[in-house]
């Protein structure tokens, strides 16, 4: 994890396999739901900018321990 306000790679790249995931999760979720493979290609764009945006924004927020806003300990 990166520091307080601060973003490296790592936490784009976690956050790009949490949004696959949720994309995934989303397609299985709505085709159990109609029956069939029916597609919504706007939700699942929809859900996978909303999850990609969150976890960036919870790590921007936190410190290398996963404290949210609070400073790094020396």
């Amino acid at each position: 994890m990166s520091k307080l306000f601060n973003l490296n790679i790592n936490d784009f790249l976690k956050g790009l396999i949490l949004a696959i995931l949720t994309a995934i999760l989303t397609i299985i979720y709505n085709t159990i739901q109609a029956g069939s493979l029916n597609i919504d290609w706007k939700l699942i764009l929809m859900t996978t900018i909303t999850t990609i945006l969150a976890y960036l924004l919870k790590n921007l927020c936190s410190n290398s321990s996963g404290e949210i806003l609070t400073k790094d300990k020396k």
